[in-house]
């Protein structure tokens, strides 16, 4: 059938009703969000965005209500979809948005794609990876991995990939996410090392819409973490307390997940891998802790100073 493209939906939707369909790549996905009030009935208040692409450039994408449950664990990142009867609305301005790969890329930041269980309701269909064809211009996934010796010259708030292997996984610890409110963030420390440096980065790492993989980090694991922000403490007299958290745009995957993600084509995903197979695994075992309460940012070793 006839395609459009991203580039000519923005230059033409508002002269339009029915779009032609879209074919897309998935380049990066939000958690999920509930959105659900006692007062509002709504059955399945869920929405989740992600960032897709085609030749002419980025448009985010937003996944509604009832089709969250059906589609959001389908629609992996490097995923090639075929959408029809969707919706195009101008772009809620306060959402976050993910640091792309491929820093040339165009964004189309003025309007979103809406796929809705009615008016209209979506077509989605996922295209095979083996049946998407070079022909079509669809843009690979493209990371922005980093190693822990290059970490320390990070800005604050840069946003960055890490891979490496877990030496520490500290326990679930709950934080509100409002003063006084009854909602709770979910969130563990974890400890990775990649052989570049003494130091192992140090990660905060929220519970995503992941809970499968949340639940299984352990030591040994190979651990992938996407889209993390660098947060540095900036006062003076703690220059060296350095970590990376996650943000809404995180993506984590530990050993046996990472079969097939797009990622491993990377080549500091690869020097890696080289460097595990150097190492011992008795000895690493012996290094690794788990559990335990972990107090980080460390506080001041006197109450003078804190």
């Amino acid at each position: 059938s006839k395609l459009t493209s991203l580039g000519h939906l923005e230059m033409t939707w508002r002269s339009r009703v029915r779009f032609h369909p879209l074919l897309v790549r998935i380049l990066h996905k939000s958690r999920l969000r509930y959105y659900g009030k006692p007062e509002k009935k709504m059955d399945i208040p869920y929405q989740a965005y992600f960032e897709v692409a085609d030749g002419s450039g980025m448009m985010s994408m937003v996944l509604w209500n009832s089709l969250c449950p059906e589609w959001y664990h389908s629609m992996k990142v490097g995923t090639v979809l075929l959408l029809d009867k969707y919706g195009i609305k101008t772009s809620y301005p306060f959402k976050t948005h993910p640091t792309p790969g491929d820093s040339q890329m165009k964004r189309f930041a003025t309007i979103e794609i809406s796929l809705n269980v009615r008016d209209p309701p979506t077509e989605i269909s996922i295209i095979p990876e083996e049946m998407v064809k070079p022909e079509w211009g669809l843009p690979e996934v493209k990371y922005r991995f980093i190693t822990r010796s290059e970490l320390d010259d990070l800005p604050n708030n840069h946003s960055c990939d890490v891979i490496g292997l877990v030496t520490f996984v500290g326990r679930a610890e709950r934080a509100r996410k409002r003063e006084h409110s009854e909602d709770f963030w979910l969130y563990r420390w974890a400890h990775a090392i990649d052989g570049t440096s003494d130091q192992p980065f140090i990660l905060e790492l929220f519970a995503t819409s992941q809970p499968d993989v949340f639940e299984h980090i352990h030591p040994m694991t190979y651990l992938v973490c996407t889209q993390m922000r660098v947060i540095r403490d900036l006062n003076e007299n703690s220059s060296r307390t350095i970590y990376l958290t996650t943000s809404n745009e995180s993506q984590i995957f530990i050993t046996g997940w990472h079969k097939g993600q797009p990622y491993t084509k990377d080549a500091k995903v690869k020097n890696f891998i080289q460097w595990t197979k150097s190492q011992s695994e008795a000895d690493q075992i012996k290094k690794t802790v788990i559990g335990g309460y972990y107090p980080f940012p460390r506080p001041p070793e006197s109450f003078l100073k804190y």
